[in-house]
């Protein structure tokens, strides 16, 4: 007989009924219902029973019953996730692509959806099935523990009953038995799980890129310690982008983007087959850890010179402010930017006469000078700008031709040139990003915490319609001249990364694996995208 059993915290508990077939009108049925709507009722709910109960089936109904809405209500999004088979890192990687933020590993995942500004509409209601068959059924019960206690979704998990359960301080159970106790059923030892079936060999690259990724997953993180000629690193460094990856030559591209300099010689030729059709080409990557060459640093901001003596450089600011010269065709170091500024540098802008403008974290501008001489226009316009963000801090940071832009905590951009200040009311929320570029018009581009990425041209009304539009936040622009017009690059902090024509053309998507923080179109019309841990250039290919 089913019952549904709030924990003692929640001070009531349903009458047993008889059971009754899964329409929505049963008392299962009622009791999830009740729980979801319940503003006040625990954020995780245990559904138990015997094999052949019907909790399967009731988590399917429920998956399905929450694709209605109601008019004028925000709509609960359920998300149902098959446990069976899955290893902790599979599905922490499967939960933050559906939930539009970046996990390096389950504790990564339950620390970025309590801080992330990812955009949603409505709670999200996760529908977690068979635990008990799980690959790691124990770091799996962690990790939904912790996941219980963020504000924005709810569990439900469903166990066989005697298996061993995720914890939270308030607990409601959907018994199926009828039987269940008045709490969260007492732990029991997990089974051993036998070998995994179908699993590929993962030493083979091509084998590896053509399985399931989330058996591959859980074959690296439970079954084979082993490095397979560095395959392992690679797959756990960009696992959540390898299991969202469109088909092997998709996941090809990103595995050889993530090999390490230490990666047994022949992968390299063998993913770059398997990855021929997608629709980038390695150029070159460096990863935390290579010797040779030598990985540059963690990226928090990038920028490409824009000509003179140090065209074809790029420039990677770190986290404590040091900001690297790179040359674009290798990586290879090109010195570093002499520059006084204390604490972390959010944004950096290059300038045609070889001065680099600098951000720094309170929202001040910092101007480094060049070698070659700077019209006086030009410095009296930085001193004008700096002024005014020491009394209004700004929050992103662009250059153009005798201009200076500017983004707010508002979601303005503003335009400081000698012609005078151009505003634009662009984005709903802080403005995360701005870029700007020499072109027949030019034009700056602007991103935001809501998500968009806009256009405008200063003296002109912005663009109505949203250039890019993603659920996460934006967190990174760029865009330059290119001979194929100009492009934008723009990262999303969901991992997701975009380079986009404005004038029309293809437009290309990438993700890296780890959170991108940074972004830049070089004059070749490459794509440099900088994590904490990574620099990595790719071409685009094709029309």
């Amino acid at each position: 007989m089913p019952s549904a059993t709030p924990s003692p915290a929640d001070g009531r508990r349903p009458s047993p009924r008889p059971p009754a077939p899964l329409t929505g009108t049963g008392p299962e049925a009622a009791a999830l219902l009740g729980w979801l709507t319940d503003p006040e009722a625990p954020r995780l709910c245990l559904v138990t029973g015997a094999p052949g109960s019907g909790k399967s089936a009731l988590l399917g109904w429920l998956a399905a019953h929450g694709a209605r809405s109601r008019r004028g209500r925000a709509r609960t999004e359920r998300v149902l996730v098959p446990l069976a088979g899955q290893s902790a890192l599979g599905v922490a990687w499967t939960l933050a692509d559906r939930l539009g933020v970046v996990a390096r590993t389950p504790a990564d995942l339950v620390r970025a959806l309590a801080t992330s500004e990812a955009r949603r509409t409505g709670r999200t209601v996760l529908l977690l099935t068979d635990l008990h068959a799980a690959a790691e059924p124990e770091a799996l019960a962690e990790l939904f523990g912790g996941l219980a206690e963020v504000g924005r979704i709810r569990l439900v998990v469903e166990a066989r009953t005697g298996a061993r359960v995720p914890r939270a301080a308030r607990t409601t159970v959907v018994d199926l038995d009828g039987d269940g106790p008045a709490g969260p059923p007492a732990p029991a030892p997990f089974p051993v799980l036998p070998a995994l079936p179908g699993l590929p060999d993962l030493s083979d690259p091509v084998a590896v890129c053509a399985a399931d990724p989330l058996l591959v997953t859980t074959g690296y993180a439970t079954a084979s310690p082993d490095d397979h000629g560095g395959l392992r690193d690679a797959w756990l460094r960009a696992g959540q982008a390898l299991c969202a990856a469109d088909g092997p030559a998709g996941r090809a591209l990103v595995l050889l983007t993530a090999l390490g300099d230490g990666a047994d010689p022949r992968l390299r030729p063998a993913l770059a087959a398997q990855a021929a059709p997608a629709p980038w080409r390695l150029r070159w990557a460096r990863h935390r850890g290579d010797v040779s060459p030598p990985w540059p640093g963690p990226v928090a901001v990038l920028g490409a010179t824009a000509g003179g003596p140090s065209a074809e450089l790029l420039l990677v600011g770190d986290h404590n402010g040091t900001v690297r010269l790179l040359r674009e065709s290798d990586a290879s170091g090109a010195g570093r930017l002499a520059h006084r500024v204390e604490g972390r540098i959010t944004a950096l802008a290059p300038t045609a006469d070889g001065t680099v403008l600098l951000l720094d974290e309170r929202g001040r501008l910092h101007s480094v000078r060049g070698t070659a001489p700077r019209p006086p226009y030009l410095e009296r316009l930085t001193e004008a700008v700096s002024t005014t963000l020491s009394r209004h801090p700004g929050t992103a940071l662009a250059a153009i031709a005798g201009s200076v832009v500017v983004g707010d905590r508002l979601g303005s951009v503003h335009a400081f040139g000698v012609n005078g200040l151009h505003q634009a009311a662009s984005h709903s929320g802080r403005v995360t990003a701005v870029t700007a570029v020499e072109s027949e018009t030019p034009f700056v581009c602007s991103g935001g915490a809501d998500g968009t990425v806009r256009l405008w041209t200063p003296g002109r009304a912005p663009v109505p319609e949203p250039l890019a539009e993603h659920r996460a936040p934006v967190v990174a622009l760029h865009a330059a001249p290119t001979p194929g017009g100009p492009l934008v690059a723009a990262a999303w902090a969901d991992g997701r990364v975009e380079l986009i024509a404005p004038e029309g053309g293809r437009r290309r998507a990438f993700r890296p694996g780890p959170e991108v923080r940074a972004v830049a179109v070089t004059a070749t019309g490459a794509l440099v995208v900088g994590t904490e841990e990574s620099l990595v250039c790719l071409e685009p290919q094709g029309n």
